[in-house]
């Protein structure tokens, strides 16, 4: 049962896992796009609306159900982000205090692809 359960760990932790994200804006502005998680290289995300994108990185190795992670966009915006990840560690939702004072929301995981 032990090499069972080694072998598991050692199998998830080389996989990247991928989940869509969807982020809206105060005025309704939606981007979309991908969060990836890896434990080789720690996570990422990368969204956009089609003129502009933004993105960041986020620690994935981390336990805690709350996430915080800086955001840049190619716009010169900038913010802070927070997550909440659901029990499953891999969908949930949260929010960006932008550096112009909006406030953007944001779901990972198959909820965001209803604002596909």
């Amino acid at each position: 049962m032990k090499r069972f359960f080694l072998a598991a760990l050692l199998l998830t932790a080389a996989c990247d896992i991928t989940q869509p994200v969807a982020v809206i804006g105060e005025s309704g502005e939606v981007f979309r796009g991908t969060a990836t998680a890896s434990m080789t290289t720690g996570g990422s995300f990368k969204v956009t609306n089609g003129r502009i994108n933004c993105g960041g990185t986020y620690d994935a190795s981390s336990v805690s159900r709350t996430v915080s992670f800086p955001v840049v966009c190619s716009d010169g915006r900038k913010g802070l982000g927070t997550a909440t990840r659901d029990a499953n560690g891999i969908t949930g939702s949260g929010t960006i205090r932008m550096n112009d004072g909006s406030d953007w929301t944001f779901v990972f995981g198959p909820a965001a692809e209803a604002f596909n």
